[in-house]
């Protein structure tokens, strides 16, 4: 194959490359943003304001200066979520039992309430069973959408940091097609490869 064949191809080559990275870097840049805005189109209505401390005395400066930070604002984004969910709901949570605990312990205060249903201590443990059960669920379930804001948010930044790497690949194989096909010129068209 001579050299002038050889440049021609690499230079379309280099020019398809361009243009797949330059498509795949929109798709990810609307990916991204469309993750981005969901979070805070999602998150907004629910009003969840963070509130301006954790309540854990024992709380890292990091996690206490975010909480300063925010306090009083309506969460939005992904982090606010996982902070939110993990150093608030987490921590208010962590001397619950868990939801498996908690619901077994009402199906067991419930049948001891079957089996005497005038007892008034029973009808006490099974509604302050019954309770916790609400409160645990309650808790755990936001805590989980929350969660899954956060990552779906981590994910959409992810995409838009892939989207600026792929433009720039794709600028990068633009440019070395470009300067291919200005060698074309000037190649030797008798030299071999």
């Amino acid at each position: 194959m001579n050299r002038k064949s050889f440049d021609k191809i690499a230079s379309v080559i280099g020019l398809l490359l361009a243009g797949f990275l330059i498509v795949i870097g929109g798709i990810l840049q609307f990916g991204g943003n469309f993750a981005t805005d969901q979070v805070a189109v999602q998150l907004e209505p629910q009003a969840i304001t963070i509130p301006d401390e954790n309540g854990d005395p024992k709380v890292t400066a990091d996690v206490k200066k975010f909480f300063a930070d925010n306090g009083g604002k309506v969460m939005t984004t992904g982090k606010q979520a996982q902070m939110y969910a993990d150093h608030y709901i987490g921590f208010h949570m962590a001397e619950m039992p868990t939801y498996a605990a908690a619901s077994g312990a009402n199906r067991a205060a419930a049948g001891a309430l079957a089996a005497d249903p005038t007892n008034v201590e029973l009808q006490a443990a099974a509604r302050q069973a019954s309770g916790m059960v609400e409160t645990v669920f309650k808790g755990e379930t936001l805590r989980g959408m929350l969660l899954n804001a956060y990552a779906f948010g981590t994910l959409g930044q992810i995409a838009i940091v892939a989207s600026y790497v792929s433009f720039a690949g794709g600028l990068i194989f633009l440019i070395l097609a470009l300067l291919g096909f200005a060698h074309l010129r000037r190649a030797d068209t008798d030299s071999i490869i």
